[in-house]
């Protein structure tokens, strides 16, 4: 009997667990209360594709993006940088931010979450391939060939794109699971975090970045990397990948953020 009581016991308690945590687990594409009170907004509600429009202009593609399951949804395409939709940009222009993605990508696959974009910088004139900004770099670093080019890992991803590679050890979740990426971008100095552990960070006016970026494919655009503000891009490089709780909080005041956590 009383074994019974005990086991009895410790079910309510596992039930009263579960119950709780399933209680308490915020929505995807929602802003708790604290985060509201922080200055977050929401880049994506999960139901439509308010506040994205297409980098070639003209409207939110027609094609290459779907917004489904609440997520907005790169779709297959075989690969092709821009080649089919294009990518997507915010309809307006930040600069000092803290940003936060959850993306999930399909074996092989290929993408990138841009920032400082400039929309004049188009390298490709035939309608294909991505605007010119920094970029955190979303790939399937197993399978997909660009992770062994570049220098040191600078390819592989939430490495900043061609420049600084992410840290070795970055907790990054296997294809098919969400992980979390957070860009914060003060001033001149910048951070990659990955599922709440930063992953490296730089300052865009020290000698180190400077040499970075006149060995990097970028050093062909004059003043690139010095822009104070740009778009917010998601890449369609025509693999599935998946993006929800896009949001956002500006930065307006001097602020430390190493200490920061995760929202």
């Amino acid at each position: 009997m009383l074994l019974h009581m005990k086991i009895a016991h410790a079910l309510v308690a596992l039930s009263v667990s579960l119950f709780v945590s399933l209680a308490s687990a915020q929505k995807t594409n929602t802003l708790t209360p604290k985060e509201k009170a922080d200055g977050w907004h929401l880049l994506f509600d999960g139901k439509t594709n308010d506040g994205w429009t297409s980098a070639r202009g003209g409207g939110f593609p027609t094609t290459g993006w779907a917004v489904k399951d609440g997520t907005l949804t790169v779709t297959e395409t075989g690969g092709e940088e821009s080649g089919n939709g294009g990518d997507i940009v915010t309809t307006r222009v930040y600069s000092d931010f803290e940003l936060s993605v959850d993306f999930k990508t399909s074996p092989g696959a290929n993408s990138g979450i841009m920032y400082f974009v400039d929309l004049t910088l188009m390298p490709w004139k035939n309608g294909h391939g991505s605007p010119i900004g920094f970029e955190y770099q979303i790939l399937d670093d197993a399978l997909h060939p660009d992770a062994k080019r570049g220098k040191n890992g600078d390819r592989t991803v939430a490495s900043l794109y061609d420049m600084i590679p992410a840290a070795a050890d970055k907790p990054i979740k296997p294809v098919g699971e969400w992980n979390t990426a957070r860009i914060v971008v003060h001033g001149k100095h910048g951070e990659h975090w990955l599922n709440g552990v930063k992953v490296l960070e730089y300052d865009r006016d020290s000698p180190e970045f400077k040499a970075i970026l006149a060995e990097s494919k970028y050093n062909v655009f004059p003043g690139y990397g010095q822009a104070t503000s740009g778009y917010i891009l998601l890449q369609d490089h025509g693999f599935p990948v998946w993006f929800r709780n896009i949001k956002i909080r500006e930065i307006k005041t001097p602020e430390i953020k190493e200490n920061a956590s995760t929202k």
